[in-house]
């Protein structure tokens, strides 16, 4: 099959997931829609929102659609690494014996991520960067395609444990769930309150979602867009050449390196399915809030006049 055909393939099979999706989500389509994309690129995502807002369900409903293995993983202040990675037990013979934990899948649900404490946060890191495990100095390969998708309650702060930022920019994406309109609202009462229950299509295989990674990956990108994107994460960053007085005042750290790669691959994704052969600058400006929003930080000045990260992006597109 030509590149040119399984573009338009996925075009097609984009839609028809998200047609499944929406049998059991209403709304939310921007968040679905970047979810999606970190898939079709093999990136990470965090969810930010508060309880109630279908997170669970819509990772769980996204894993069923793509024919994928979904774990999840309830984090709490007691959690140990080996809760999730696994360990090694004496069976019957008296050998050692490695019993797999829930890291062990294709999507993993990172419930409440920031209720943990570093060193369990940091047994996921080995996992999301390598795709692989090192339990007693042996490393376990995980299967592919792999995704974490965390989740973060930015109401409740007391007893959590905040990323660090060198964890944060493994996240491809931070995705914000809003409240949904009365109309959306309505629609989720009627249809979790009847017996009714959905039925899901399974659209895809774990093989044909690695195609699709190597296909965004095979997408040629114009200079002048990756010009764009790579100039763009440079203006978040204060202290360099030609940083603004807005990004001066109100930005203490930019975004890295890691910014720009995903910029870019996230533009392709965005092309791809949107039925277009090369990204241009457009598809670079539809994918930079998710993917610049947590790679910024403000400063004490921005908190204190309320500007937000949105404001600060919106400011620099």
């Amino acid at each position: 099959m030509s590149d040119v055909t399984a573009v338009e393939n996925l075009v097609k099979k984009h839609q028809d997931l998200k047609k499944e999706i929406a049998k059991v989500i209403v709304g939310q389509e921007e968040v679905i829609e970047q979810i999606l994309l970190s898939i079709y690129t093999g990136g990470h995502s965090l969810l930010i929102g508060v309880p109630g807002l279908a997170k669970t369900l819509m990772v769980n409903t996204i894993a069923q659609t793509l024919g994928l293995d979904f774990k999840r993983i309830q984090f709490t202040p007691d959690l140990m690494p080996s809760d999730i990675l696994g360990s090694e037990v004496l069976d019957q013979n008296r050998n050692f014996k490695f019993i797999k934990g829930p890291v062990f899948g294709n999507i993993i649900l990172a419930d409440e991520i920031n209720r943990t404490p570093p060193k369990t946060q940091a047994a996921l890191l080995e996992a999301m960067q390598e795709r692989a495990v090192t339990i007693a100095g042996n490393q376990y390969k995980l299967n592919q395609p792999y995704f974490v998708l965390a989740t973060q309650n930015p109401i409740e702060q007391e007893g959590t444990y905040p990323l660090p930022e060198a964890q944060l920019d493994r996240f491809m994406f931070a995705i914000e769930l809003k409240y949904p309109s009365v109309e959306e609202e309505i629609q989720v009462v009627k249809s979790t309150t009847s017996d009714m229950q959905a039925t899901i299509d399974t659209l895809f295989t774990a093989d044909e979602i690695i195609e699709v990674q190597h296909l965004i990956r095979r997408i040629p990108v114009p200079d002048n867009v990756v010009d764009y994107a790579v100039r763009l994460v440079n203006r978040t960053r204060p202290g360099q050449e030609g940083a603004s007085e807005y990004v001066q005042n109100y930005i203490d750290w930019g975004a890295g390196p890691r910014a720009s790669q995903n910029l870019i691959l996230a533009a392709k994704a965005h092309a791809a399915t949107h039925g277009k052969f090369s990204p241009d600058i457009e598809d670079v400006k539809a994918v930079s809030l998710g993917i610049l929003r947590h790679r910024i930080l403000k400063n004490y000045k921005a908190e204190a006049e309320g500007i937000t990260e949105e404001k600060i992006i919106t400011e620099l597109l």
